[in-house]
């Protein structure tokens, strides 16, 4: 997963700096305007009247549809010119979108207040009028290229960064993007065995090749140890007209949400960050909020059968309480319906194997079909827990863990999930060996790296189909 982010991230990057300015806005605003547009048509075609719960749907499908297009980013299958994957992504978008204002109109109550024909109508016709609307977008797109100059470009630095930038520069023609050759002062022994294109010179040649055959663009890939070559060679390059950018090697680092951001203007890479922050944050908070309401209203009945079935079953509490860690590895308390004879929150708690005799009879249905973490969705509504995220860990495994497993804690810059990325996996139940802890740990963190909104709820769904096979769970 670490080398497809690094990919995007060049491609991205590069996209942002060299893609048409006005294609570009057209890009980011095209499914929010097609969405608003259509529903406003469907209102006067069927004679809805305008009011304010149709300008509170607008601006909820606005930031809905902006923040999805974001995640799915239709766009790769477009440049790749792969016209079927490309419309399987926008209706794929679409039904998430739907999907999420499903989730909010019932939730709120607000489903009840509008026209049962216009949202219907919307929901159908929507995907056909984006679809029809990027690709007048991509013929307009091909009409501006065709008239537009290709830019020549080297590379400084024939290593791992500068040869996965020339690889994106081959993919993706549409960026008019001449790839010329690299400089680079190594001896060609040392060089990348899969280097096919052309070695220009080393440092030195460089000033005199831009000036003499007019190059457009240079990429800079060289190491943060380079840095007075890099401004002597800055220096050199000045009477030139050459666009300049720097490819820094941050990606010698275990990248986690990496990201360029300013504090008070001044220029910082993320190199470890949460995923949620800003508008991420908010989302995430709110699907949380929706499908744990949802669930406590439809699971209520069940809940009470279950506790009032763990009292009479067996002495004890019917809640079982422990101390996890949270988010910043911040110790919470944890709820789960009572599933064995012992409540174990000390320095040392034993994880439960199959076959288990501190599980009760009642506990070993309860854990089976998970039914004994029904009460974590009061966790999420007070803000502890998340429905997708790494599953907590009793603190005292966590202590175990966090000296033998590298990153570990970084799982603890989200909130703990009542099901994650793991688990659906098949790393449910017990970890009795530190490989299948090592394994767990990087499906969390490969959670991370990649988190969208689409991948939380492919994860709600394959967590219904683990849960059904009743795999792992002692």
């Amino acid at each position: 997963m670490t080398s497809e982010f690094q990919q995007s991230n060049t491609v991205n990057g590069v996209n942002a700096v060299n893609d048409l300015p006005l294609l570009s806005f057209f890009k980011r605003v095209l499914d929010p305007v097609v969405t608003l547009g259509t529903l406003c048509l469907l209102m006067l075609t069927l004679g809805a009247p305008f009011s304010g719960n149709y300008l509170v749907l607008a601006i909820i499908a606005f930031f809905i549809s902006s923040y999805v297009h974001d995640q799915i980013d239709s766009y790769r299958n477009w440049r790749r010119g792969r016209l079927l994957a490309f419309a399987g992504d926008i209706f794929f978008g679409w039904a998430i979108f739907v999907a999420i204002l499903i989730f909010i109109g019932y939730a709120t109550g607000f489903s009840y207040k509008y026209s049962d024909s216009v949202i219907l109508s919307w929901f159908v016709i929507t995907p056909f009028a984006l679809l029809a609307g990027h690709l007048a977008l991509r013929k307009v797109a091909f009409s501006l290229r065709r008239g537009a100059q290709m830019r020549s470009v080297v590379i400084v630095g024939a290593n791992e960064v500068g040869l996965k930038l020339a690889a994106r520069i081959a993919d993706y023609p549409h960026m008019l993007m001449d790839m010329r050759g690299f400089f680079d002062d190594r001896d060609e022994t040392r060089l990348p065995a899969n280097l096919d294109t052309p070695l220009l010179g080393n440092m030195a040649d460089i000033a005199d090749h831009v000036r003499e055959h007019g190059v457009n663009m240079i990429f800079i890939s060289q190491p943060m140890s380079a840095q007075p070559r890099i401004r002597q060679l800055l220096d050199e390059l000045k009477d030139t007209t050459a666009s300049i950018y720097f490819l820094p090697d941050i990606y010698i680092f275990d990248l986690m949400q990496a990201r360029f951001d300013q504090i008070g203007g001044v220029p910082v890479v993320a190199i470890c960050e949460t995923p949620f922050t800003g508008v991420n944050s908010l989302i995430k908070r709110v699907s949380d909020i929706v499908i744990a309401t949802l669930i406590q209203i439809l699971l209520a009945p069940v809940m009470l059968v279950i506790a009032l079935a763990v009292k009479l079953t067996s002495p004890g509490p019917v809640i079982f309480k422990q101390r996890r860690y949270g988010l910043n590895g911040d110790e919470i308390i944890v709820y789960k319906f009572r599933s064995m004879t012992v409540a174990e929150d000390g320095a040392k708690v034993t994880q439960a194997k199959k076959n288990d005799q501190r599980v009760t009879r009642l506990g070993a249905f309860l854990r089976r079909s998970s039914l004994d973490e029904l009460p974590q969705f009061i966790n999420v509504l007070q803000g502890r827990m998340s429905i997708v995220g790494p599953r907590p860990h009793a603190v005292a495994h966590n202590e175990q863990y966090r000296g033998l497993i590298k990153g570990y804690m970084l799982r603890h810059k989200v909130k703990p999930g009542i099901t994650g990325w793991a688990q659906v996996n098949g790393l449910r139940g017990e970890t009795d060996t530190l490989d299948k802890m090592a394994a767990r740990i990087d499906f969390d963190l490969d959670y991370l790296r990649n988190w969208s909104l689409s991948l939380d709820l492919w994860i709600i769904l394959r967590t219904v189909k683990v849960v059904l096979k009743r795999n792992n769970a002692y």
